[in-house]
């Protein structure tokens, strides 16, 4: 097991500043190369009290832009023009980066693509709901409104 210090929010692990026991491998092959961690140190100890403090004072500002975003996108719904067969199915299916480009397109405000979850497959023409972390308090439901390309 690797001991480590995320430097990003990771969905799953924990935020920036908490330190993390992973696997060797996961931490050798994904969360160093990506910038996501960095080894445990005991010097590392400063860093982590860093990033923390860091986080705590971008998180009360972070907070009311969450909640007014929040308000923004489900109040709306998200139009998504994607291409689709003569019954309604589409090729492919609806990924979280489309998610976040409609969002921005509709002048919404711009959301990062790793935070959206799409928890049923979009693969039809229709409406359809996805939820966006915000805050880490924070959670708003978009409503997608997923239209065929003509």
């Amino acid at each position: 097991m690797a001991k480590l210090i995320l430097t990003n929010e990771v969905t799953g692990l924990g935020s920036a500043g908490d330190v993390i026991e992973v696997k060797n491998g996961y931490a050798r092959n994904y969360l160093i190369p990506k910038g996501f961690a960095t080894a445990w140190t005991r010097g590392g100890e400063k860093q982590v009290t860093s990033i923390k403090n860091a986080r705590q004072a971008r998180a009360i500002h972070d907070r009311e832009d969450a909640v007014a975003l929040k308000n923004s996108l489900e109040s709306s719904k998200v139009r998504l023009v994607v291409k689709a067969g003569r019954e309604g199915r589409l090729f492919g299916s609806v990924k979280t980066d489309h998610v976040a480009d409609a969002v921005a397109d509709a002048g919404l405000g711009s959301i990062d693509k790793r935070k959206v979850q799409i928890t049923t497959p979009i693969k039809v023409v229709g409406d359809h709901t996805a939820t966006v972390r915000l805050h880490d308090d924070v959670t708003a439901t978009i409503t997608l409104q997923v239209i065929a390309a003509k």
